[in-house]
């Protein structure tokens, strides 16, 4: 009865996007390396084995982590928007629900109006921490040397025009509408499984959940994954002609010339970069609520 005042206060409302962004800023500096081997693959510089060495030998270390401001910030604006308004809508359908249990269906809608959200509000950060890493890929001539995520948003926006920060937005939306739908829905279904079906107590259940969402949620997204990078790190050729004129004629051509399983390109490394990043989202996520709990927030 004491926490009914405090329900209609501002922390409850902000609080799970301020939660939901820290939880996916920690996440990120565990990840980042991983990704950036991810993104490499993609623009064609071989298998992960081979880009690892290649980078170590070339660039060293510090490559691994180019591109971590932007990022942290698509993490402050994305994963803060996408679990906050996923929060919000998960409870306003409870409500509607009478309290019960959602359906997976109404999960699965409520993911996909999140992810729609998060991308919308992150697609510039987004942007930023593609070409950032994909610039050391580039001839000299053409590399922008960002030296981070504020320095490459204002140059694209001075150089390109602020409507240039959503470049490549509408795949970047598909993309997380379907992550987020393969995420939240495998993984409500999974723990279900885990822990009412083979009794698995709470730490197996959050990685084997994990684990499995981690997997369709690239399964789901790794096709709009890969044409949003070649949409996002495109460059125009002597001519100013681009090589693709959007989303649609970028899937067309990458079908035509390498088939369906071109699309998922870099799939082990994308897969072991986004289940361990959910994983770990939730576990950080789960962390922070023990401690307002225990602090009283």
């Amino acid at each position: 009865m004491g926490e009914k005042p405090k329900s209609g206060g501002v922390w409850p409302t902000v609080k799970p996007f301020i939660n939901g962004g820290v939880s996916g800023m920690l996440a990120t500096c565990v990840i980042q390396p991983i990704d950036m081997i991810k993104v490499r693959i993609q623009l064609g510089q071989g298998s992960a084995a081979e880009v690892t060495k290649t980078m170590l030998k070339n660039e060293g270390f510090g490559a691994f982590y180019k591109g971590l401001s932007a990022g942290l910030l698509r993490q402050a604006t994305y994963t803060t928007a996408r679990l906050g308004s996923f929060r919000i809508l998960t409870n306003k359908a409870i409500e509607a629900n009478e309290g019960k249990p959602l359906p997976l269906y109404q999960k699965a809608l409520c993911g996909l109006t999140a992810g729609a959200i998060g991308a919308t509000v992150g697609s510039p950060a987004d942007l930023a921490l593609i070409r950032m890493q994909a610039d050391a890929t580039l001839p000299l001539a053409q590399r922008r040397n960002y030296t981070n995520a504020f320095h490459a948003l204002s140059r694209i926006a001075a150089d390109e025009g602020v409507l240039a920060l959503w470049k490549g937005a509408g795949p970047t939306v598909v993309r997380a509408m379907a992550l987020n739908m393969g995420m939240l829905a495998s993984y409500d279904q999974s723990v279900e499984f885990f822990r009412d079906n083979l009794g698995m107590g709470e730490a197996a259940t959050v990685v084997g959940a994990s684990s499995v969402s981690g997997f369709f949620a690239a399964a789901c997204s790794l096709p709009f994954d890969y044409v949003k990078t070649q949409i996002q790190k495109m460059q125009p050729d002597a001519e100013g002609k681009l090589p693709y004129t959007g989303s649609f004629d970028c899937a067309m051509k990458t079908l035509k010339a390498g088939g369906p399983f071109k699309f998922y390109t870099g799939f082990p490394v994308y897969c072991v970069r986004i289940a361990p990043h959910v994983m770990m989202t939730w576990i950080f996520l789960n962390q922070i609520q023990k401690v307002e709990k225990k602090i009283g927030l």
